[in-house]
């Protein structure tokens, strides 16, 4: 699977759960920056922080982040 990204719905689900991105990363133990480099994709979060964000947000890991290859699918 090569040039696979990781692909998320973090900041339309965080905005669906009317959480602002301080108050999700003082949920998962973070800095509102780790927050946005996630949501914008410069930064890719280890399963810990993604298992977590998923719990914070109420929603199954794989709904929040999934593989894309850089084609766009997925």
């Amino acid at each position: 699977m090569k040039d696979a990204a990781l692909g998320n719905a973090m900041k339309a689900l965080r905005a669906e759960a009317g959480l602002t991105q301080a108050e999700l990363a003082l949920q998962v133990g973070v800095t509102r920056k780790t927050i946005n480099t996630v949501e914008n994709g410069v930064f890719i979060p280890s399963a810990l922080l993604a298992l977590k964000i998923a719990q914070a947000l109420g929603r199954p890991v794989e709904t929040v982040f999934w593989i894309r290859d850089e084609s766009g699918n997925g």
